[in-house]
């Protein structure tokens, strides 16, 4: 009997529930998953980082430049008029020189050449045009540039992860989930980066695109008025 016993516990005792086995598993930070844990994975994160704080900053800083640049006054050309009509030059570039904006410095220099034949003071003011469109577009090729190059580096963290999981594969006696996670990770967030860097920077350089048209149409107009008032007393 007392066997018998024994033998009923055991069997009572294995069709018992077992109780699951607590998993203790490591939580990872949104950082620790996109520097991922080899060199290469650490070295792309710090790249895009970096192009991403670029772009942003080129974006902030020129739209701001180009802000400023198309806020001039409605009444500008009109006291412009008034100073020449009277012929008072003098406060006429007064006026375009407290006046920071690239319409007031194309009119101060046709200010300068009057007396001058049209054509030539027409020329000037062009050339300060020029001249001020070649600062309202500084490194506006630049944020080009690194919208392309971010895709690029993610596709290279793409590929370098891809290498490493293959060559995990290729030396680990039990391929298993663990094994090529590593790899995975870095291909995965690398890809992810490089089109959010894309993504900011093309958005960024449509925006400043699109704005500096809309300077580069007043500065047009201005120039335009001001020729036409320099004609106004011989029509």
């Amino acid at each position: 009997m007392t066997f018998q016993s024994l033998l009923a516990a055991f069997w009572f005792l294995q069709i018992l529930p077992q109780s699951p086995q607590t998993e203790i598993v490591e939580q990872k930070s949104l950082l620790d998953t996109f520097l991922g844990n080899t060199l290469s994975s650490q070295v792309m994160f710090f790249i895009l980082v970096f192009l991403s704080i670029a772009a942003v900053y080129i974006i902030i800083e020129r739209y701001w430049t180009m802000q400023r640049a198309g806020q001039v006054d409605q009444n500008f050309m009109n006291s412009i008029r008034a100073s020449v009509e009277s012929g008072n030059l003098q406060a006429a570039k007064a006026l375009c020189q407290s006046v920071d904006a690239p319409m007031a410095r194309m009119v101060e220099k046709g200010l300068d050449r009057i007396g001058k034949p049209l054509e030539d003071i027409n020329k000037a003011i062009e050339n300060v045009g020029n001249l001020e469109l070649l600062k309202l577009e500084r490194n506006l090729s630049t944020l080009a540039s690194i919208s392309g190059l971010g895709p690029m580096f993610g596709l290279l963290g793409t590929v370098l992860g891809l290498i490493l999981s293959f060559e995990q594969m290729s030396t680990a006696t039990n391929v298993t989930p663990q094994v090529l996670s590593g790899g995975i990770y870095q291909a995965l967030t690398s890809t992810a980066l490089g089109l959010i860097v894309s993504i900011v920077g093309m958005a960024g350089y449509n925006v400043l695109v699109s704005k500096l048209d809309k300077v580069v149409y007043k500065m047009e107009y201005t120039a335009l008025q001001f020729m036409d008032l320099l004609q106004e007393p011989s029509r």
